[in-house]
């Protein structure tokens, strides 16, 4: 039944399609109206009734009960929640009403466009959106004065009736995302009065007609993704008042024509994946409002223009996979960009700092960057894989070079890897887990195995995660493997690599399920995902359709390559968009590159099972005598019976594949005036540390390893092995080392402001007055160290020592973790048992200090404490609010039990401060600091957590009533053992005080409290476990919290 409402002064009246159990109530508030007001109801024509019964039984639409009354003016709105169905009526002609707008969306109508709407003579607007209708466009549509026709997400056929170019009032025509196919008729030429035409995601073919130069009034022309031929017509720039272009995937050839920078109300301009030949960047410098410039793929050579720069208005720039030249623009650091992507082209000179410190995505992979500054290979927001040129190949890490070289040794033969899934058992084989929901710029080492690189943005959609779940629509039953459940998707770009493979043969089996669209006869089902698969760099497949592979959506297919070449350690393969498909449905942002799962395995024997000959095994047996000689004058050179120890130290740490640069001890001195004492500023676990200055002017840091332990060396050869490979703008940056003799020194950044401890808790005089934003920054900052340290390197790093006095401040206040020295690499395991604890005591989460229980949540743990610290300006171990509570995070307890967390605030901040932001930063501290580890989140999430993009919900952890004096013996333990870390802590300041008087002017203090292991001193060891013993009960007792 319809229900209609035409409000007085309003030209049309508003029908509703009103729900079968509503009609009894609607019935009797008709007749009560109608006894108010009398019989004068406007009513529709007969043949519109019968015009509108037939139209819905086409349609297939449920049974409506359509009379002349059901355009009566007497009755309410009504909206159905299944769909949008509404019919607007017009009834102030001669008490008579006709139908002018049909709305009936996202139905899932599965049958025709009926014809019969030709018959409907004051019909203004159809819309038909995101149905199930297959046929073809009536072109009876010709004798209806239409405005505007939607039949956007159907299965629509055959050509657009040339009947359409008839209907001159039409405005809006959208077309995209059906079956439509032929030339595009030139009879659309007569249609000036339109605004939008959009045509994308069909098969049209053929060239723009030379007619549609006199469409001057649109404002947005889209026709991506169909199989057009011939050039880019120049008449596109008679649309003067066009806003959005779009021209991806067509097929066209360039050059992109002059007359483009005729549109200067253009926000949004794609054009991408044309044909050759190579042409000259265009002339866009009049785009002056332009948003969205995506060139992608266009054969466009040259140098980047630098007007580029002065587009204020520029949020995405895409000019990846061109023959672009030369440096990047220095006017790009005027831009106020979202996404910058300048991919696969031949960009050369150096790396702008600009770029490298920009907070947004920015990929710049496959260039020819020279003069490398100290990069990561894994940056949260940038992506440089095979970025530098083969010239600067010994001065940048392994992941920046052209033919990702293996940075270890190419050993693997197998990888099995689950995208976008968890870990799972497929037979014998374990597929990996890929969960990094990550990709508009990232290329990500998962592991010495493999890692990924991930790139673009989603049309219309910006927040469509890189991970797909079968979840939505159920497609896979429980036979098929589970690593179908999953997938990992990218707008553009999506490239998986194996590491580190011998060079040998391999077969690559690549599966994919497409489970994003559904298998009903529903709008949500028609979707077409179309994707390019290349493989070592080489065309595989053109205009991939997973679901017509696979015979349907949900059915799992597996394309299979038999013999793929490994000539040097990498098996590389490449998913790319190239604008085909469609990207509206089931909504906005579903299309690009989607794979379920990676399998490769060896076409030859890794080990062939057979025993061994008497030649191989007289053969071994002769080289192992020969390596056990080698080890015995090994041996002897190490103790000093062959040679000298210091040349053998200074073999190994040459042996190192470092990634800086080196120093000569000559200008080491000359940095620091001879090491000059005045010029010494700490006293580090290795030696002491001099403040110095290149001849360049750069002030530099110089730690020297101290000669007296030949123990301090060996750990030396281990730090600079692992920092050399850590690179983070949240961690202190090595710029090399030098090795000369006896002299064994790193060279650091010198950082101004010292660190976090003495900005918070130094003297009137050293401390800073940091204001509440910079504390913010500081802490975000430490927590994205730690997290590329856990996380994001390809080393698995465990700091161990996490304190304020191991935070340092640059110039800017920003924070730099410092003091990798008692770190220890994970080895990619989850858990070890550590046979040596480092840390202080304070910060030291509990599991750590009581049993050597090393993960990385022990970080997490210290990073809570200091979060406290930068909160509260007090720190944990020196802070008594009141003689029953130990430290500042006991009292912290106390206070978000009592509801009164923000007393912890820092008095100095006054009321200048964001009390959201800082009862959110205390929380996550409480969160970090949780009893148990397994509670405590990972880096990552307490990222997103600061930064407002996860709701932080810390656990509530209670202080029981203690009648027995429990809790305070507990809490006795804890401090007595803080101050025997204060008074080794002391003893430790009072020997270097009477070594040398040290200058404080700079960051390089070591104030780590270390127990000894098996390596130090055993009557001390005894000593100390013997004065401990007391403690360390009560200490297992301390891990009794209530945690709710």
């Amino acid at each position: 039944m319809f229900v209609c409402f035409s409000p007085k002064k309003k030209r049309e009246m508003s029908c509703f399609i009103l729900s079968a159990e509503k009609v009894m109530n609607v019935l009797l508030f008709i007749a009560i109206l109608f006894g108010i007001f009398g019989s004068n109801a406007q009513l529709l024509p007969d043949d519109e009734v019968q015009t509108l019964r037939t139209i819905f039984a086409k349609l297939q639409h449920r049974p409506v009960n359509i009379e002349r009354t059901s355009c009566s003016d007497r009755n309410s709105n009504f909206t159905s929640g299944e769909g949008n169905r509404t019919i607007i009526c017009d009834c102030t002609v001669n008490s008579t009403c006709h139908v002018t707008r049909i709305f009936l969306k996202s139905l899932s109508l599965p049958g025709i466009f009926p014809p019969e709407f030709g018959n409907l003579t004051r019909l203004l607007e159809i819309d038909l959106s995101r149905n199930y209708l297959n046929g073809t466009i009536p072109m009876t549509l010709s004798r209806t004065p239409l405005e505007i026709l939607s039949v956007t997400g159907n299965r629509l056929s055959g050509p657009i009736p040339p009947q359409l170019g008839d209907v001159t009032t039409l405005t809006n025509l959208n077309l995209e995302s059906n079956l439509l196919s032929g030339p595009i008729p030139s009879s659309l030429g007569s249609l000036t009065s339109l605004k939008s035409l959009l045509l994308s995601a069909n098969n049209f073919t053929g060239q723009l007609p030379q007619p549609l130069i006199n469409l001057k009034n649109l404002t947005n022309f889209r026709i991506d993704g169909n199989s057009l031929s011939g050039k880019i017509p120049e008449f596109i720039g008679n649309w003067t008042q066009l806003d959005r272009l779009d021209l991806q995937g067509t097929s066209m050839s360039g050059p992109i024509p002059a007359s483009i920078s005729n549109l200067r109300n253009l926000t949004e301009l794609r054009i991408t994946d044309l044909n050759g030949p190579a042409f000259d960047f265009p002339d866009l410098r009049n785009l002056i409002n332009i948003k969205r410039l995506v060139l992608r793929n266009c054969f466009i050579r040259g140098r980047i223009p630098d007007y580029i720069g002065s587009m204020t208005e520029l949020k995405t720039l895409d000019l990846s996979s061109n023959l672009l030249t030369g440096p990047i623009p220095d006017t790009f650091r005027d831009l106020d960009y979202n996404f910058m992507f300048l991919s696969n082209n031949s960009l050369s000179g150096q790396l702008p700092q600009f770029i490298i410190d920009s907070k947004d995505s920015v990929d710049l992979s496959y260039n020819n960057f020279t003069q490398a500054p100290s990069l990561s290979c894994s940056m949260p927001d940038i992506n440089l894989v095979s970025s530098y040129r083969s010239e600067t190949a010994n001065s940048v890490q392994w992941c920046l070079r052209r033919d990702l070289p293996c940075p270890t040794e190419a050993k693997h033969s197998s990888l099995f890897i689950n995208c976008g899934g968890e870990a799972v058992e497929v037979g014998k084989d374990t597929y990996e887990e890929d969960l990094n929901n990550k990709g508009a710029s990232i290329f990500m080492p998962v592991s010495d195995r493999w890692g990924y690189s991930s790139s673009g943005t989603w049309i219309g959609d910006d927040g469509v995660p890189y991970l797909a779940t079968d979840e939505r629509f159920n497609l896979l039953n429980e036979s098929v493997p589970q690593y179908y459940k999953r997938a990992r998707l990218a707008p553009q770009s999506l490239k998986y690599y194996g590491l580190c493979l011998r060079s040998e043969s391999y077969k690559l089996q690549l599966h994919f399920a497409e489970i994003m669209f559904s298998n009903d006869q529903t709008y949500s089902s028609i979707g077409r995902r179309v994707f390019d698969i290349y493989v070592q760099g080489n065309l595989l497949v053109k205009d991939f359709n997973i679901a017509e592979r696979a015979g349907g959506v949900g059915k799992p297919f597996t394309l299979q390559i038999d013999r793929v070449q490994v000539n040097g350690s990498t098996l590389e393969v490449h998913l790319l968009w190239s604008g085909k498909g469609t990207n509206v449905l089931p909504q906005r942002g579903v299309y690009g590159p989607l794979i379920s799962a990676i399998t490769i395995t060896p076409n030859y024997k890794v080990d062939d099972g057979k025993p061994l000959s008497n030649g191989a095994v007289a053969g071994i047996v002769v080289a192992a005598c020969a390596v056990f000689a080698f080890l015995v004058l090994l041996i002897l050179r190490l103790t000093g019976y062959l040679g000298r120890k210091e040349e053998d130290d200074n073999e190994e740490l040459r042996g190192l594949d470092l990634q800086t640069g080196s120093f000569t001890l000559k200008q080491i001195k000359r940095a620091t005036n001879n090491f000059d004492p005045e010029n010494k500023i700490g006293e580090g676990g290795f030696g002491p540390v001099y403040k110095g200055v290149l001849g360049d002017g750069t002030t530099i840091a110089v730690k020297q390893l101290s000669s007296k332990s030949k123990q301090g060396n060996r750990e030396f050869v281990t730090e600079i092995g692992m920092i050399s490979a850590l690179q983070h703008p949240n961690l202190v940056k090595l710029y090399g080392c030098c090795i000369e003799g006896k002299e064994l020194l790193l060279v650091y950044e010198y950082l101004e402001n010292n660190s976090l401890a003495r900005a918070l808790f130094g003297s009137e005089k050293q401390r800073l007055h940091l204001d509440w934003a910079t504390r913010n920054k500081i802490c975000i900052g430490i927590a994205k160290g730690l997290a590329y340290l856990h996380e994001e390197s390809r080393l698995k790093i465990v700091h161990r020592d996490i304190k304020a006095t191991n935070v340092l401040l640059d110039q800017s206040l920003n924070a730099k973790i410092s003091d990798f020295g008692l770190a220890k690499l994970d080895e990619e395991e989850n858990t070890h048992i550590s046979t040596r604890i480092a840390g202080t005591i304070g910060y030291m989460a509990p599991e750590y200090a009581m049993r050597g229980y090393l993960t990385d949540k022990a970080d997490v743990y210290s990073f809570g404490v200091v979060c406290l610290e930068i909160v509260s300006g007090k720190s944990n171990t020196n802070y008594r609010p009141k003689e029953e509570f130990v430290y500042l995070l006991d009292w912290a307890y106390v206070l978000q039990e009592q509801g009164n967390l923000l007393e912890l605030v820092d008095m100095d901040l006054g009321t200048n401060f964001s009390k959201k932001e800082a009862k959110r930063m205390l929380n996550i501290a409480l969160l970090c600091t949780n009893p148990s580890p397994t509670l405590r989140p990972p880096m990552s999430s307490v990222v997103s957590m600061l930064e407002g993009k996860i709701k932080v919900e810390p656990p509530l952890v209670k202080r029981e009533a203690d009648p027995t004096g429990a809790a305070a013996m507990r809490f006795r333990a804890f401090e007595l053992l803080s101050q025997d870390s204060e008074s080794q802590a002391s003893t430790f300041e009072r020997d270097r005080e009477q070594k040398s008087s040290t200058s404080m002017d700079g960051p390089w203090v070591d104030s780590s409290f270390s127990a000894p292991g098996k390596d130090g001193n055993v009557k001390q060891e005894e000593e100390e476990e013997r004065s401990s013993s007391s403690s360390r009960k009560l200490l297992d007792e301390l891990t009794e919290v209530k945690v709710e």
